[in-house]
């Protein structure tokens, strides 16, 4: 450093004796002998003041440079050569000082691509996207061509804002450019352009700019796999890189990285280890990025124990390595070794950031751990975390899950720019606690305070309606749905369906079903299930031949809910088929959920026998839940001797399900056996368990009023009794007796 300053003092030295030198002395013979002499001192300091200006290793050094360029007249109007200028607002930028940068860059006589290019690379380093779309059109005012270090960095301006008309008129310029003054647009210009199309919701126009390209490297096909998914277009994802691979190029570990939570997201294990093995092939086993997207494929797959062979043998893990597998262990209900895993980190001398805590959140919420949540919500406080929407949010939902809905309420609070994503936790917490009444409130504060409610609001808030049996509130956010798009969305019309079917407005379920552009999975789930319960079986099995025709492969869900279905239907040959096929066809192993619908289905239909004779060969031991379903067909169909031994394996088994043993009594009650009855109610009441009380909403004008039977809490509670007293004298006189054998 004393060596460099050393120099260009020197420098300075003689550059200035050199000026003097032309003011006082008139020898022309002198002053061509000094003119060559301090040509070459000129050009020895302009050198090295230019490498100096590519890269000082400090702001202050950047300062001394600054200083040199100012004494030396390089801001001066007749100084034509703008590179060290130019050179020096990079360096300003470089180091995060854009005050700095625009105080030189507005005294520079001559402006170069290479500084407005800065001053724009600058902003968008701060997130200033609007400030650097401005400033690009700015420049084109002034008369200064865009060259193709400019349209990426405003292409990224506009994919940042969803600023797609903004993005259109910049593709504009790039075309006028290509066709009036012969710049062509290179590979990371039509790179840039793809990904603003794709952030900006236009998929189909960056598809169409892709196929274009002359030459598609591995960067343009890693831009249009990322553009895909970030539109969630997961099996067009896939397909691309198939293709890719099919037109002969390797993918790195940059690509294989992007490609690998496609299998994550569609749960398909196979095609995920399918990809490892073409990660292993290629090398790329000790990758970071590679590594931890296949922790993510596992976790989601329902895998976590390889996701964390696969995080042990890391030879480097970032703090993503270690919230990947946190979240993961969380997805699996596993939630005990998701916080051992965060405590490990931490014994480690990790830091945990906003999104380590938001991956551990959910356990400690599950597991109803406040006190530990109040620690994670100091430590997010004293860091200055709090203003992260995400972290708050997962403390929002985490004090829900504890029972501490005011706890919730500050956090929300105490955030001064709330994200939708906040008011959306809000609506669920409520909904935890069952707060209705406050859910849609906040549902309501969303409009006043400005925002619009999201694909999540709507999914958040139907369910509310559906257990309140608000049917015009759905019908509301059904309408607002519709209108502005949201409707379109999978998860939306999901949800509309469950709220009308579990409504009873079966047809208006069908009808959003048959206006769904897609149907996923849990589509078919929800509208089979709703079929189910009406007693429609043989629907509920064209739905499911649709299905299959469709491509969507069942899954555990679908079998339960097809199962269920002829149950109540009584279609006991067609559910053995459905059982069969299950197992052969689609590999799914049955559990305990599918064995309690086979013994309903068998105990419904009168065959007792064989369903005792079905539980006696299933492979595990049957819980309370599958005893249970054959007890009811006891009671349905008089078997006293066999309910009795039922409820005996059923006391062994320690069950905390009241109903069992309501179910018990009932059927000493239906066959008048008032000794046994009287046993069962005692040994409800000695091991403290309560029937949970009858609950019934009615939606009056804004004002949902709840009711659950025996309370006399209601403030019209005095005037019901006196209606209902009323209602059942006029019951009575026209011949009603009521059936008192059941609890």
């Amino acid at each position: 450093m004393f060596l460099r300053s050393r120099l260009l003092s020197n420098e300075t030295a003689i550059l200035v004796r050199h000026r003097q030198s032309q003011h006082l002395v008139g020898n022309h013979s002198y002053h061509q002998v000094s003119h060559s002499q301090l040509f070459d001192t000129y050009t020895l300091f302009s050198s090295t003041l230019f490498h100096q200006l590519k890269s000082p290793p400090n702001v202050f050094e950047a300062r001394r440079l600054h200083a040199l360029l100012i004494v030396h007249g390089f801001f001066h109007p007749a100084f034509t050569d703008n590179s060290f200028t130019s050179q020096l607002v990079n360096i300003y930028v470089n180091f995060g000082f854009l005050q700095h940068a625009f105080l030189v860059f507005n005294n520079i006589p001559h402006k170069s691509n290479v500084a407005w290019n800065a001053i724009l690379r600058g902003l968008i380093d701060v997130s200033k996207f609007t400030e650097a779309i401005d400033f690009y059109h700015l420049m084109i005012k002034q008369g200064v061509s865009p060259d193709n270090y400019t349209y990426p960095l405003v292409l990224k301006a506009c994919s940042c804002l969803h600023a797609l008309e903004e993005g259109r008129r910049v593709q504009e310029t790039i075309l006028y450019n290509e066709a009036y003054h012969n710049i062509e647009p290179n590979i990371y210009v039509l790179c840039a352009l793809i990904d603003m199309f794709s952030k900006c919701g236009s998929l189909r126009d960056a598809q169409r700019l892709f196929e274009k390209m002359p030459i598609r490297d591995l960067v343009s096909w890693t831009t249009m796999i990322r553009g895909t998914l970030w539109n969630g277009e997961w099996l067009q994802a896939f397909s691309l890189f198939r293709k890719m691979r099919s037109e002969g190029l390797y993918p790195d570990s940059v690509i294989v990285a992007t490609i690998l939570p496609v299998c994550g997201r569609l749960e398909d294990l196979q095609l995920g280890m399918a990809l490892q093995g073409c990660a292993l092939r290629s090398g790329f086993e000790s990758d970071l990025y590679v590594s931890n997207a296949l922790i993510d494929i596992y976790c989601k797959c329902g895998d976590p124990r390889t996701a964390h062979q696969i995080f042990c043998h890391m030879v480097y893990r970032d703090t993503a390595s270690w919230s990947t597998l946190i979240a993961g262990y969380s997805q699996n209900y596993l939630y005990q070794e998701s916080i051992k895993v965060y405590l490990r980190m931490i014994d480690m001398g990790l830091k945990a950031n906003s999104f380590v805590l938001t991956s551990v959140l959910p356990a400690l919420g599950k597991l109803k751990l406040l006190k530990q949540g109040r620690q994670v919500h100091d430590y997010v406080l004293k860091q200055g975390l709090v203003s992260d929407v995400v972290l708050s949010s997962a403390l929002i939902d985490m004090y829900a899950n504890c029972g501490s809905i005011r706890e919730a309420e500050c956090v929300f609070e105490y955030v001064s720019d709330k994200d939708i994503m906040l008011w959306n936790s809000l609506i669920v917490g409520y909904n935890l606690v069952g707060d209705f009444d406050s859910a849609f409130v906040i549902f309501r504060r969303i409009w006043e305070d400005q925002h619009r409610p999201n694909s999540i609001t709507l999914v958040s808030v139907l369910p509310i309606c559906t257990r309140l049996g608000a049917v015009r509130q759905g019908k509301e956010i059904h309408c607002y749905a519709t209108k502005s798009g949201l409707g379109l969305i999978v998860s939306v019309g999901n949800s509309l369906i469950d709220m009308y079917r579990k409504c009873g407005y079966l047809e208006q379920a069908m009808k959003i079903f048959n206006q769904m552009m897609t149907k996923n999975i849990i589509t078919y789930n929800t509208i089979i299930s709703a079929y189910g319960a009406h007693g429609l079986g043989e629907q509920c099995l064209k739905f499911y031949e649709h299905m299959k025709s469709s491509g969507v492969k069942p899954n555990k869900v679908t079998f339960v809910a097809l199962l269920s279905a002829c149950s109540h239907a009584g279609l006991v040959d067609r559910g053995w088929k459905l059982y069969n096929s299950m197992v052969t066809d689609y590999g799914i192993e049955p559990d305990r959920e599918h064995y309690s619908c086979i013994v309903d289905l068998l105990g419904r239909a009168g065959n007792v026998e064989d369903a005792c004779k079905f539980i006696t060969k299933m492979p595990m031991i049957p819980d309370a839940n599958v005893l249970g379903s054959l007890l009811g067909a006891c009671r349905i169909h008089n078997k006293v001797e066999l309910a009795e031994l039922l409820a005996e394996h059923i006391l062994q088994l320690n069950s905390e399900d009241p109903g069992h043993y309501v179910l018990l009594s009932n059927v000493y009650s239906f066959n008048k056996k008032w000794e046994d009855m009287s046993k069962v109610r005692t040994m409800i009441k000695d091991k403290g368990f309560e029937k949970k009380p009858g609950s019934s909403w009615i939606q009056v004008g804004q004002c949902i009023h709840a009711f659950q039977a025996t309370s006399v809490f209601h403030p019209a509670s005095a005037k019901i009794k006196e209606t209902l007293e009323s209602l059942l004298l006029e019951m009575k006189n026209e011949g009603y007796i009521p059936f008192d054998d059941h609890v």
